[in-house]
Order: structure tokens, then C-alpha cells, then sequence
């Protein structure tokens, strides 16, 4: 497992080992989603390498995230902490990057601080606080996400953008954890045209935050993008795209698609 020590590194997809047979569905899946993130990238004048793809593996085991792995993939999301540190264990032999992209309750920042290389779910100063002591006490450093909530679900976490400076100038006193950027969870809609705005939104909102003369390096990232519509959320200025359905194929659990 890649050490939460280290800061991020960029998104690397090196060969796959010749026991995995290119024909295999994940690894056919992750070819094409490849593709498919270049194709966008370069269709908005950005290059592929500045994004991220994030293989969720939320309710898939640890034999599919072994499969993508060898297939090249180094960075898994998880949502919910339980399931994601059995897998962190399991896969301890494999170097790898884990995202926790769901909620994530104060009383559990204790279990997360090493396993995780990324947090993007910090919607609130009280858990940014806690992130920071937790890791300060372990002597480690983590990469953290502002998620921030851009159509008022009542279902759903997030920020609200006006507490958005507050939370950042927080942040901006922190040593051992580090925000670099903003996360955005919106409505579900079948067609991708629909969610366009809300992107479009949260990248507006980071410039004009940065505008403001907030640091850039701590709004650098924007993690936006599912299976169905990452290739808008690229369009849009993502960064990093959480694709799951699209690699690994249909969940069996009553979960949202992500």
C-alpha cells in the first residue's frame, strides 16, 4: 500500500503484469475509461495526464481491486470506512493510493489518518480539526478535499460555498494535513448535459476564490465526474473522475451509482 506519508503523485498507469489477460472485463473496462478520460481532456484543450481516474470499488472485493491493479490502476475510492480498511488491509501487498470519497464521521478520523492518502469528504472545520490533530499525533500527512454542496440536498454532505473562505482560512494554518482542492457530489441525473451546471459552478467558485487571493496550490484540485458523466465533469476543469460502475460493472448492494 502506498505510504500516506508521501503527498500525491500524479496518475500513473503503468504495464500490467502478464498473469491478467487484457481480456479480462475490468481490464478491457479500464483500457476504454482511459480512452475515453484522454478523448475529453484533449477535446477541452487540457492534457490527459492532469487527470486523475479514481476506481471506486465501494461493495466489490478485493480480488476486483487486484484485478484493476494489475491491470495498472493505483488509485481505489471507498465509501465506507469498515469495508474500505478490511480492503486496505488485504491489499496491503499492493501499492496503492486509497481515496475515502464518502462521509466520514469525527469519531472515526482515528482509523482513517493512515490507510488513506486521500480524504475528499471534509465539509466541516470541526472534522478538518480533528484530521489535523489525528495526524499530527501519528506524524503523518494527508491530502484532503473541501466537499462542497452546491444544490441544497438535504440527503446529501457539503459545504455550503458561503463557509467556504472560512474553512480555508482554517486550513491554511494546518501542518500536517493539507486541502488542495474542492469535491462535489450533485443531483443525479441520466443525462450528463444535466449536471454540467453544478460543475461549471464548483469551478467557477474556485476561481473566484483564488481570485480573492486565497493560496492556489490549496484549491488545485476538483473531484467531479462519474461513470455516466465524467467525461462532462472533464470539460468542466476535473481533475479527478470517480468511476466504478463503468470499470468494474453493476453493484449487486442498493447503492447509489458513482
Amino acid at each position: 500500500m502506498a505510504s500516506s506519508h508521501e503527498w500525491a503523485a500524479g496518475n500513473e498507469y503503468p504495464d500490467a503484469p502478464t498473469s491478467l489477460s487484457s481480456h479480462h472485463p475490468i481490464a478491457r473496462n479500464l483500457r476504454d475509461i482511459r480512452h475515453r478520460v484522454g478523448v475529453a481532456a484533449r477535446a477541452a484543450g487540457r492534457n490527459p495526464d492532469d487527470v486523475r481516474l479514481i476506481a471506486v470499488s465501494k461493495t466489490f472485493g478485493i480480488d476486483q481491486v487486484r484485478m484493476a491493479a494489475h491491470a495498472g490502476q493505483t488509485e481505489f475510492g471507498e465509501n465506507r470506512v469498515q469495508e474500505a480498511l478490511r480492503k486496505c488491509d488485504e491489499g496491503s501487498d499492493l501499492d496503492l493510493r486509497w481515496h475515502l470519497i464518502g462521509h466520514l464521521q469525527t469519531n472515526k478520523v482515528r482509523k482513517v489518518v493512515q490507510p488513506f492518502s486521500w480524504i475528499h469528504s471534509v465539509d466541516r472545520i470541526e472534522l478538518l480539526q480533528r484530521l489535523e490533530q489525528v495526524a499530527t499525533e501519528q506524524e503523518t500527512h494527508l491530502s484532503l478535499l473541501i466537499q462542497v454542496d452546491l444544490a441544497g440536498e438535504t440527503t446529501k454532505h457539503g459545504l455550503p460555498p458561503s463557509n467556504l473562505s472560512r474553512i480555508l482560512d482554517v486550513a491554511a494554518g494546518c501542518q500536517a494535513v493539507r486541502v488542495r482542492g474542492l469535491m462535489l457530489l450533485p443531483p443525479f441525473e441520466e443525462n450528463p448535459e444535466q449536471t454540467r451546471p453544478y460543475f461549471r459552478q464548483l469551478r467557477e467558485l474556485r476561481d473566484e476564490v483564488v481570485a480573492s487571493g486565497v493560496d492556489r496550490t490549496m484549491l488545485q484540485e476538483l473531484s467531479m465526474g462519474m461513470s455516466h458523466d465524467f467525461e462532462t465533469a472533464i470539460a468542466e476543469g476535473a481533475t479527478m473522475v470517480r468511476v466504478g460502475t463503468a470499470i468494474f460493472g453493476t453493484r449487486t448492494a442498493p447503492v447509489s451509482t458513482v
